[in-house]
């Protein structure tokens, strides 16, 4: 029935609150412009807190100090330290600047007095009039007519030629819980570095991704904040990998976000299938430029990301010498 519908409707949206909302990107209020995040996350292999997750809160510490009908338009951060995902992370917000029609926040992440990111963002209010244009969206396959992640995991599993590492990085990878769903447009870029292919591809991936579940149809001028932040979260996913698919001999020796830039360019729902288009123009001096574009299933480009990181090389110890 219409009721029963509704109410597992209902049912979904309190669960991505609980994993989305209230945990991932939740913060406590301590005092005026003074917020803590928890629950944070590292991600497999991974020495620090997932970069997205220390985005997504801060920029929701920032969307706390501003009206409500004020709605991010960029932001621009950089990930100073690593962040450590037993330690809370405590968000400075300074009010720099509030005006009619745009105001400045900077935050600054800390933790044990330490920062481990520095962001500034720019909130407007919506206005229309002027010209406007945009590139033409990826023509490609649409994300029911493709295999999940999960569902993609499961069949690598099943080749007989896969490596016993690379088998055991990918049965790993399906305890993790992630609070989003991903279908690759091309299996084979995406999976490269997870099944050890020796074949080199251009430095360019498609994914479908959305936050898991679905958030309440509460008015777009109330949420279209809560899914920019969700967006900021998402932003961060498969983004510096994107850089090693022209090298499948690169070994990872130490990799890490050094800064993210964002803007947003109209209101969409992070909770609906988005394609998430990335391409690497530049990469040299163990540093990589990805540049990212989250574009809506009606072909509208809602978001356009910028990251650079660093990506330096394995290098074996010499034994001998020890």
């Amino acid at each position: 029935s219409l009721k029963s519908k509704m109410t597992a409707r209902s049912l979904q949206a309190v669960d991505l609150e609980k994993s989305l909302t209230n945990t991932v990107l939740n913060l406590d209020k301590i005092d005026l412009n003074l917020y803590r995040g928890t629950n944070l996350w590292k991600p497999l292999h991974s020495r620090a807190v997932f970069g997205g997750q220390v985005v997504g809160q801060a920029l929701v510490a920032a969307t706390k100090t501003v009206a409500d009908n004020m709605h991010v338009h960029s932001l621009h951060c950089y990930f100073v330290n690593a962040g450590d995902n037993r330690v809370p992370i405590i968000h400075h917000v300074d009010r720099v600047r509030d005006g009619k029609s745009f105001c400045t926040r900077s935050v600054k992440a800390n933790q044990q007095g330490t920062p481990i990111l520095t962001m500034q963002v720019s909130f407007h209010i919506n206005e229309n009039g002027g010209f406007s244009h945009q590139y033409t969206m990826p023509d490609v396959p649409k994300p029911d007519d493709l295999l999940s992640s999960e569902e993609l995991t499961r069949k690598y599993l099943e080749t007989e030629e896969l490596s016993a590492k690379h088998r055991a990085y990918l049965e790993s990878s399906l305890a993790v819980e992630v609070p989003m769903e991903m279908r690759p447009v091309n299996p084979f870029t995406f999976y490269a570095r997870r099944i050890g292919t020796t074949v080199a591809h251009e430095p360019k991936q498609m994914i479908w991704i959305r936050a898991s579940g679905h958030l309440d149809d509460d008015p777009a001028e109330m949420h279209m904040n809560l899914h920019r932040c969700l967006a900021a979260y998402i932003s961060d996913f498969s983004l510096l990998g994107t850089a090693t698919l022209p090298h499948p001999d690169f070994r990872w020796g130490m990799g890490a976000s050094l800064d993210h830039s964002m803007w947003f360019h109209t209101p969409f729902r992070a909770d609906e299938w988005m394609l998430y288009e990335c391409e690497s123009p530049q990469a040299g001096g163990n540093r990589a430029l990805v540049c990212g574009r989250l574009w809506k299933q009606d072909g509208t480009l809602a978001v356009t990301v910028t990251q650079e990181g660093l990506l330096r090389p394995y290098v074996p110890q010499d034994k001998s010498k020890l």
